[in-house]
């Protein structure tokens, strides 16, 4: 962490780790986050800390390991916050955006978004000050609880820095304002500068000694953009369950269980896809030697959050409650399944597996976040 309070998204010191990335990414900028995973497991500490107390014939904290590591850790993370709402907030009230997108891009289809860690996943086409990225929205609502409650434990109740996180997170939380910024009318969405009707032409040859094959693609929007909901189902439309934010009685929370389980949209038989199949992106390379990534594949780390949220949904009251317990029971099965299935027969666990075949792709072995299988198996969430 720098005096700002950034973390940079990548380190990349030495010659072997320079061999393996692309130049343009060796120099960080200071402006560009990262998603503040990093509020999951403090959320899970800081549990199991108060619960040390209640179960145990201890009186405080004082002598506790976590607690003492929390608390030496807690300015940081106040400084990391901070950055976060100080660099990554949107046009409108408690609305926010990732930095870090190529505003005049010609060669990508849809500009990435590599600072929100899902790299090609469909954003506004036409990136801009206007953005509203719902799942970087998520996340702070959650690290706004993260730090009420460590604020809580480390400095007391009344403490004002107390008061001032647990009244913006009950802001971020309340579903009104999100359904108001994000919910689209069919499901929760980013909101920019977009255009559904864009395509990447090959250019043509200025002479004709020029192979016509060996010219560049380029993108050519079809149609003008406008401002409006980017309404593809997949990953990003999925946070608001994920990070457990829809209220269980909302009918909200209904129609997203229903988007992923339906076949025609997010459900296969070996995990949930990231990319709704009728979305215009779907499978679509973003350059011509860029192919899809977070455009249909299926993804370990998400997968398990999406289970962590059903388990939460089943054990609350709500007209919802009976079908998040059926599919988190399906989900799983087919999850554990698929991936022991990939194992198996080639010895790998797989960065992500096909949405259509079930197959491992990308980087193997891949033990990092598709790891989580283990988890999955003993329903630690």
């Amino acid at each position: 962490m720098n005096i700002e309070g950034w973390i940079p998204r990548e380190v990349i010191f030495g010659d072997e780790a320079r061999a393996k990335v692309p130049s343009e990414f060796w120099i960080q900028n200071n402006q560009f986050a990262n998603p503040p995973t990093l509020y999951l497991p403090l959320s899970q500490v800081i549990h199991r800390v108060n619960q040390r107390v209640l179960n145990t014939d201890e009186k405080s904290h004082a002598n506790n390991p976590d607690y003492i590591y929390l608390k030496k850790i807690y300015n940081r993370l106040n400084h990391w916050y901070d950055w976060f709402n100080n660099t990554q907030i949107g046009k409108m009230p408690f609305t926010y955006r990732w930095r870090g997108r190529v505003s005049d891009s010609k060669s990508e289809l849809n500009p990435k978004t590599l600072t929100s860690g899902l790299d090609d996943f469909p954003r506004a086409s036409h990136p801009n000050d206007q953005e509203r990225h719902l799942d970087l929205r998520c996340w702070m609502t959650l690290a706004s609880k993260v730090m009420g409650d460590l604020s809580e434990m480390v400095l007391g109740k009344s403490n004002q820095k107390v008061i001032s996180y647990q009244t913006h997170y009950q802001v971020l939380r309340d579903n009104k304002l999100l359904d108001q910024l994000h919910w689209s009318g069919s499901q929760y969405a980013d909101y920019g500068l977009h255009s559904d009707k864009i395509r990447l032409v090959r250019m043509k040859p200025t002479d004709q000694r020029t192979p016509p094959e060996s010219m560049p693609m380029i993108r050519s929007v079809e149609v003008e953009p406008k401002y409006q909901y980017v309404n593809s189902v997949g990953y990003v439309s999925l946070f608001p369950l994920i990070l457990e934010l829809i209220d269980p009685q909302s009918d909200n929370l209904g129609h997203v269980l229903d988007h992923l389980r339906d076949p025609k949209l997010l459900w296969t038989n070996f995990g949930i896809r990231s990319l709704a199949k009728n979305a215009p992106l779907y499978e679509k390379r973003n350059t011509e030697h860029d192919p899809p990534y977070w455009r249909s594949a299926i993804w370990i780390n998400i997968n398990y959050l999406t289970l962590k949220s059903l388990k939460h949904y089943s054990s609350l009251e709500g007209p919802h409650k009976d079908k998040a317990a059926k599919i988190y029971t399906e989900l799983r099965a087919n999850l554990i399944n698929n991936i022991i299935r990939n194992y198996e027969t080639t010895g790998y666990i797989w960065e992500n597996y096909n949405d259509i075949t079930g197959k491992g792709q990308g980087s193997h072995p891949f033990t990092g976040w598709s790891a989580l299988a283990v988890l999955i198996m003993a329903e630690v969430y």
